[in-house]
């Protein structure tokens, strides 16, 4: 092929790879339902080499799709129904520039999310988001998604985080957008899951390191006291730095693996809660949180401010999805949202969906703000069982947004939840969104057919299978 001749003069042995074992270490991210091969995988290392791929992509017609470390949700950076080129970006994890006086830091994509803030301890800061990938997930991709993690309750999502970016786009144009720089493009970025363009630097905005930091550990006899705390906790007023809860089965688990953490396994939940913040702030609110949850005393209850141990605390929480491991082959992580009121209610609801298609259902999540995470263990083997995990995905989904949630907040639509678009959006919503893509990417050929429906996938309003739930008009 023109295409992969082009590629291979273009760049030297080894940065294209187009060997059958290469292909199937991309076939798919973290989302295990959509797998395809890419025609081939191509290792950049600057924004110039993105230029030329793109450039090359856009003269033969070639789909392209960025990847960073594949431990997207949602199957972002997985190859689509066509040939699609995969840009592996792991390989671009320089810290470019550091500026400790304005806190800030350029990056390239590839660079993990916790080296950022390993590299730059020393200075008394730290880049905040932290998904529980954050050992291993890349800026690049959080970005991309607008991810989120435990921390976001009182920090924010990624994207307020994020002072400029350098974008390739779809045509191969290379773009700097900053804040503050006219007409907002840098607030289409973040979460735009790859189908404007590539990123290939990032301005982030960093934060003071925290003085002080007091974590819990509270074991609950059921889900429905552990929320009752978390509902208590955010009513007060205090803002935790995190809010986190993890079901009995998560827990058994968790401690199963070599994530044990010390969770109680006679709990039917978990609460993990974290202040930090100046001394006289996490004192001032510890005793606001201790008084809570004396209320309703849970079964067990650990309280630390060493570090070692908190890493421990957090251990169980941060390995949980890759316990999972242990129920089973495949792991189809849920990423809905509730209002926090609605919690105990829904949850009981989403077990009870579980049950109903006879699928092993967890459920860890961020419960400050109402981002759910039910967890559907299966074997993607059996077909029935697929089948099984896709529509209790579903249900659980449409049982959000009847909630007045969503059906994504930090993972993304990617190609899992084209078609649960309708259940927020009508079609006229939806046109809207592809011709502020088509501003982007007129030929299509940037990670197409992730997160904007196209035709078929997006009927009139409400969904038919899904009554009840109600289209964005």
């Amino acid at each position: 092929m023109d295409f992969l001749a082009s590629l291979l003069r273009r760049f030297p042995q080894g940065r294209v790879l187009v060997d059958t074992a290469s292909k199937l270490a991309y076939e798919c991210d973290g989302f295990p339902l959509h797998r395809r091969l890419p025609l081939a995988i191509v290792v950049p290392r600057s924004t110039e080499d993105v230029r030329d791929i793109v450039k090359l992509c856009n003269e033969h017609g070639v789909a392209f799709v960025a990847r960073g470390a594949g431990t997207g949700l949602s199957g972002g950076a997985t190859p689509g129904d066509r040939p699609t080129v995969v840009l592996a970006l792991a390989g671009m994890r320089e810290l470019v520039r550091f500026d400790p006086d304005d806190r800030v830091a350029v990056v390239q994509p590839g660079l993990v999310n916790l080296d950022l803030s390993v590299a730059i301890q020393d200075s008394g800061l730290c880049f905040a988001p932290d998904p529980s990938s954050q050992k291993a997930c890349t800026l690049g991709g959080n970005v991309a998604e607008n991810s989120g993690g435990p921390h976001c309750f009182k920090y924010g999502m990624t994207t307020d985080h994020v002072v400029g970016v350098t974008l390739v786009t779809a045509d191969g144009t290379v773009r700097h957008l900053r804040e503050g720089d006219g007409a907002d493009l840098l607030g289409l970025v973040p979460g735009h899951e790859g189908t404007f363009g590539i990123l290939t630097e990032l301005e982030l905005r960093l934060v003071p390191a925290p003085q002080k930091i007091r974590t819990w550990l509270a074991a609950y006899s059921d889900m429905s006291a552990a929320c009752r705390a978390v509902s208590r906790i955010v009513g007060s007023g205090v803002v935790p730095a995190a809010l986190e809860i993890l079901d009995e089965l998560t827990i058994r688990a968790v401690e199963a693996s070599v994530y044990a953490a010390g969770y109680p396994q006679d709990a039917g939940a978990v609460l993990l809660i974290e202040l930090d913040g100046s001394h006289l702030a996490v004192d001032t609110d510890t005793a606001v949180i201790e008084s809570i949850l004396a209320e309703e005393p849970p079964l067990t209850l650990e309280a630390t401010e060493d570090a070692e141990q908190r890493t421990r605390l957090w251990k169980g929480r941060k390995g949980a999805f890759g316990a999972m491991g242990r129920l089973a082959p495949d792991l189809y992580v849920l990423d809905g949202v509730v209002p926090r009121s609605k919690l105990e209610r829904v949850l009981q609801e989403i077990c009870e969906i579980g049950r109903t298609h006879e699928v092993t259902l967890s459920n860890v999540f961020h419960a400050g703000d109402g981002n759910l995470h039910p967890n559907l263990s299966f074997d993607g083997r059996d077909p029935i069982q697929r089948a099984r995990a896709l529509e209790a995905g579903r249900e659980i989904l449409a049982l959000c947004v009847r909630e007045g949630g969503s059906i994504s907040g930090e993972h993304g639509v990617g190609s899992e939840k084209l078609e649960h678009m309708e259940f927020m959006f009508a079609s006229h919503d939806i046109e809207i969104f592809r011709a502020v893509k088509a501003c982007f990417d007129p030929k299509g050929l940037c990670n197409p057919h992730k997160a904007i429906p196209t035709g078929a996938s997006c009927k009139e309003g409400a969904s038919a299978k899904a009554p009840g739930v109600l289209g964005a008009h």
